[in-house]
């Protein structure tokens, strides 16, 4: 069976929230009957993303909320 993970991409600070955040992966890797598959990332995510929903304009892709930019 695949196995999801979240794993941190890198910490950096956000001007946003004034503080350090993490930036994760959520990554998918394939099942044991398919071993030469190599791992896929399916989606992002900030560790502060409901802090930087709460204040009035949205600031960066990553927070989910910014119609202006979007994650492919």
């Amino acid at each position: 069976m695949a196995e999801k993970v979240w794993q941190i991409e890198k910490v950096k600070y956000c001007e946003h929230v004034e503080q350090e955040v993490a930036i994760e992966n959520e990554v998918v890797y394939p099942a044991d009957q398919l071993p030469d598959q190599p791992p896929r990332v399916i989606a992002h995510r900030c560790s502060h993303a409901l802090e930087c929903n709460m204040i009035e304009k949205p600031a960066c892709s990553l927070c989910g909320t910014n119609p202006d930019l979007n994650l492919v």
